[in-house]
């Protein structure tokens, strides 16, 4: 590196131009044997920063999505699920529904797959440069019964209005007492028409009154996720869960 480049790669990195400035080298011994143009230099230059910040970006909402890492879309055995659902998944890989505020609802037995689904789904929208968040309902609900015991509900709740998507797992998984019921309900009506949720349940609305308790929280509840969503139903008969654990030999 000559003292002349040096001070170049010290004014880059004052401007917070890091991609550039490591392959400023590189790309100056490229463009002399090349003959570039000082515009078609200056454009790989920049090509390599937008690439660089993209890719950064993309990394860091992927981080703080909490998503497992093995959930990807590649990794999901499509075959195994109904060819409705299939295609379904697929659109909604576009990110589209995010815009159009639609929540996304699956159901389906333990082990179909659920959770597998709405991490694919999310997976693919952290690429989009969507930001998500994938959490138990449980830990949601403590989450937002600690805040609220602090006196900081509705701060907790502009934290997670920052996601443009939250992926809530096993909502009918454990049962609800009534404060539990009451900031999960309230989560739900925050977000309700202004920025989708992505469900996973073993229970069909018939039997949501074990989680929300009395039958006009249930019935609130259930207009507010059903009211703009997509809905999919896993309805195999077999553990989608089973036949991966069968596929992997010792």
């Amino acid at each position: 590196m000559t003292i002349k480049n040096h001070e170049v790669i010290n004014l880059l990195n004052s401007l917070r131009l890091s991609g550039v400035s490591e392959i400023l080298d590189e790309t100056i011994d490229a463009a002399i044997a090349e003959g570039l143009t000082y515009a078609s230099f200056l454009e790989k230059l920049l090509e390599f920063e937008i690439q660089g910040r993209d890719a950064r970006r993309k990394q860091r909402l992927l981080k703080a999505s909490c998503l497992p890492y093995d959930k990807t879309l590649d990794l999901l055995d499509l075959k195994e699920l109904p060819e409705k659902v299939r295609h379904k998944i697929k659109s909604l890989c576009d990110g589209s529904f995010v815009d159009r505020c639609e929540n996304i609802l699956v159901f389906g037995l333990p082990g179909r797959g659920k959770t597998h689904i709405v991490c694919a789904i999310g997976h693919k929208l952290t690429t989009l440069g969507f930001k998500v968040l994938f959490i138990s309902t449980f830990k949601l609900v403590q989450r937002l019964l600690v805040a609220k015991k602090n006196i900081a509900l509705e701060q907790e709740l502009k934290k997670l209005d920052r996601f443009d998507v939250v992926i809530l797992d096993d909502i009918g998984y454990t049962q609800q007492d009534h404060n539990e019921m009451d900031v999960l309900f309230t989560f739900l009506g925050e977000r309700y028409e202004r920025k989708p949720v992505m469900i996973t349940s073993n229970l069909v609305f018939s039997q949501w009154d074990k989680i929300f308790k009395d039958t006009m929280t249930t019935s609130a509840a259930i207009d507010r996720v059903v009211h703009h969503s997509v809905i999919l139903e896993i309805n195999t008969k077999k553990s989608y869960r089973l036949k991966q654990a069968g596929k992997v030999t010792v």
